[in-house]
C-alpha cells in the first residue's frame, strides 16, 4: 500500500494530541510502516460502563479515524472482560462491577453509535473476554507478578484515594494489566486514549517490552469539556452533547458553551483542521463576535454528524427559536385527562430525566406555560380547551392537548 509520507501523517496525527510517547518512536513505526507497505495496528480500548456517546468521546474516535484514512489498520477493542472489573482512572471510589449481560449490551450500542464516526468496513472490533476469560488463575498471578504496588501507587487517582483512606480494592490493580495484555495480544503498534488514561497506557508498553514485543506508541488526547466549560463532558452532569442528538439538540447546545470554550470546539468536537483554527484565533484577537463563530461551529459540528442541510435546517430551527422567539411547529404533545402535576407532567413526557430535576428546572425559573414563568413546583395543570404550550430551557417544549 501507498502512504503519505511521514510528515505529512504526522501533521494529521499530531492535529488535536495532547502527547505523543514517545514521538522518535512514531517516527520510526511510520517510516518502517511506508517501507514494508504494511500499515500499522492501531488500537483502542473501551470499557462499555455507559451506552451513551458524546462528542467527547468522539475526540478519540476520530483521532483512530484520522488513522485508518491514513491507511492503518484500526483495531477497537471491547472491554467486555475488563469491564466487569471497572476502570478506576479519574474515580475517588471503587467503580461499580457491571454483570456481563451489561456489558453486552452496552458493547453493542457503543459500536452502533462509534459508526457514525468509525469506517467500519475497515475497523476490526475485538472483545478482550476472547483472551482473558481464557486465562488460569496461575496466569492471572504471573501477571501480577510484573508490577510492583509502589508502582500502582504512582497513579494519581490511587494515590490520592490511598492518601484520604478511602478504599482500594485489589481488583482495580488488575485493570491496568488487563488492559496492557491487550496491547500484548494484539501486538499493537500505537494505543490511544484520553489524558486520564495514560497510566494504563504506559503499562501496556512495560507488559510488552516483558513479553519480548516492540513496545506500542502512546497517542493520548485531550478531554474535552462539557457545554458548561467546566466539567469534564458526561450524562451524568448533564453538560454533554451526544452522538445520537438530533441535529437541533447538537445545534443548540453548542450554542450554549461558553465564549472561552470556542477554540477547542472547534480543535476537538469539530476536527478542524489546524488553518481553520488559525483562522478562528485570528478573528477572536481581532475582537470577531463570539456567537458568530459558535453559529459556525454548531454548523460545523452538526454537519459532521448529518450532512450540510441538516446543519442548515438545524440553525433554521435555532433561529425560529432563539431570535423570532416562535415556537416550533413539530412539539411533541402531550394528552391531559385530569389535574396533574406540572412537575409530574414533565418527567412523564421525558422534558426531565426525573421530578428532581423537574423541581429544580421550576425553582430555577426555567419552566414556561405560554410564556409565563412557572417557579411553584405544586403547579397543576387541569384539562383545558385553549392551547398550552410547556417551554423547559431554551429548546424543549411540549403541547398539552
Amino acid at each position: 500500500m501507498k502512504f503519505k509520507s511521514v510528515k505529512e501523517q504526522l501533521n494529521i496525527i499530531k492535529r488535536g494530541a495532547e502527547e505523543i510517547i514517545p514521538e522518535k518512536e512514531l517516527i520510526t513505526k511510520l517510516e518502517r510502516s511506508i517501507k514494508s507497505g504494511k500499515p500499522l495496528i492501531v488500537k483502542l480500548g473501551c470499557d462499555p460502563s455507559t451506552p451513551d456517546l458524546h462528542i467527547g468521546h468522539g475526540v478519540v474516535l476520530r483521532k483512530m479515524r484520522h488513522f485508518q484514512d491514513l491507511g492503518h489498520q484500526a483495531v477497537l477493542v471491547i472491554g467486555d472482560f475488563t469491564g466487569m472489573i471497572g476502570d478506576p482512572s479519574g474515580r475517588n471510589k471503587t467503580r461499580p462491577q457491571l454483570t456481563l449481560e451489561d456489558v453486552k449490551k452496552n458493547a453493542q450500542t457503543y459500536i452502533d453509535q462509534a459508526k457514525v464516526i468509525l469506517d467500519v468496513n475497515k475497523l476490526k472490533v475485538l472483545y478482550n473476554s476472547t483472551w482473558l476469560g481464557a486465562m488460569h488463575f496461575s496466569d492471572v498471578v504471573k501477571l501480577a507478578s510484573k508490577y510492583t504496588v509502589a508502582r500502582m501507587l504512582e497513579r494519581d487517582d490511587f494515590t490520592k484515594r490511598f492518601k484520604a483512606e478511602v478504599p482500594i480494592s485489589i481488583h482495580e490493580f488488575l485493570y491496568p494489566l488487563a488492559q496492557g495484555m491487550d496491547s500484548v495480544k494484539l501486538k499493537a503498534d500505537i494505543e490511544l486514549g484520553g489524558t486520564d488514561q495514560k497510566f494504563n497506557l504506559l503499562v501496556g508498553r512495560d507488559l510488552q517490552r516483558e513479553s519480548g514485543q516492540e513496545p506500542q506508541v502512546i497517542i493520548t488526547v485531550p478531554l474535552l469539556e462539557g457545554t458548561d466549560g467546566i466539567e469534564k463532558m458526561s450524562k451524568s452532569y448533564g453538560n454533554h452533547i451526544a452522538l445520537h442528538d438530533t441535529p437541533e439538540e447538537m445545534y443548540g447546545k453548542t450554542m450554549s458553551i461558553p465564549d472561552e470554550m470556542i477554540l477547542k470546539y472547534f480543535l476537538l468536537g469539530a476536527d478542524s483542521e489546524l488553518s481553520k483554527i488559525k483562522e478562528v484565533e485570528s478573528k477572536l484577537a481581532k475582537g470577531e463576535n463570539p456567537r458568530n463563530l459558535k453559529r459556525e461551529l454548531a454548523r460545523t459540528i452538526v454537519k459532521k454528524y448529518y450532512g450540510e442541510k441538516a446543519s442548515l435546517d438545524a440553525e433554521e430551527h435555532f433561529d425560529k427559536i432563539h431570535l423570532e422567539k416562535d415556537v416550533p411547529d413539530d412539539i411533541p404533545e402531550y394528552e391531559l385527562k385530569s389535574d396533574k402535576l406540572l412537575v409530574d407532567i414533565l418527567t412523564d413526557a421525558n422534558l426531565t430525566s426525573s421530578r428532581g430535576e423537574a423541581r429544580r428546572l421550576i425553582k430555577q425559573n426555567a419552566v414556561k406555560i405560554n410564556k409565563n414563568t412557572i417557579n411553584d413546583i405544586n403547579y397543576t395543570i387541569k384539562p383545558n380547551s385553549d392551547e398550552i404550550v410547556i417551554k423547559v430551557g431554551k429548546r424543549r417544549f411540549l403541547k398539552i392537548l
